[in-house]
């Protein structure tokens, strides 16, 4: 059993993505859903980063720092889209993390740090043709986070839908977000 905490995208703390947390805790795996914006959510992806902007970056990360500090080390750093910064930069920077999860997003390493930390197993789902996570840098950054670590990997599927494991949402996409759930327990059943 794993202990993850799962951050949420730009719309928010949404029903498929608090969804998604339930099939993980279903496989008996224990699951935080912090919610970085406070009950809002949002129809769109400009409206959910004008409000992220709006709170600032900084401040968002602060909050998933202090979503975790009562949570002993140990943990399963996850993030959708906007929720990857504050999971990995926890997962580069807090002691004690076990793995990563990162959906639909990847920033270079070298944003929390100069290298990402050894033993730390990292998946990256994303859609091969998504504009925010192909045309946007994220896979860039997730071949570059690849190519520097034995225990990273990289899942592409097909498509350009964003929100495609967020079964609320009109992108949604249920064989790629059944094999991102398949990938996800696996990597939550060896750490």
């Amino acid at each position: 059993m794993a202990e993850a905490v799962l951050f949420h995208h730009a719309l928010g703390l949404t029903p498929g993505l608090l969804d998604f947390a339930e099939e993980l805790r279903r496989a008996g795996h224990v699951v935080h859903t912090p919610d970085l914006f406070d009950g809002k959510t949002f129809e769109n992806v400009d409206d959910g980063v004008a409000h992220a902007e709006e709170l600032g970056f900084g401040e968002l990360l602060s909050r998933g720092a202090r979503a975790v500090e009562d949570l002993a080390p140990g943990l399963v750093y996850a993030g959708y889209s906007l929720g990857v910064m504050p999971a990995q930069q926890l997962a580069q920077t807090r002691p004690g993390a076990r793995g990563a999860l990162f959906i639909a997003a990847c920033l270079p390493v070298a944003q929390f740090g100069t290298t990402w930390p050894p033993g730390i197993p990292v998946q990256i789902h994303g859609k091969a043709a998504d504009p925010y996570f192909a045309a946007d840098g994220d896979l860039g950054a997730a071949r570059e986070l690849v190519a520097m670590m034995p225990d990273a990997e990289l899942f592409l599927y097909e498509g350009s839908e964003h929100f495609f494991a967020d079964a609320s949402l009109a992108d949604y996409d249920s064989l790629a977000a059944g094999l991102l759930l398949e990938r996800a327990l696996a990597l939550l059943d060896t750490v």
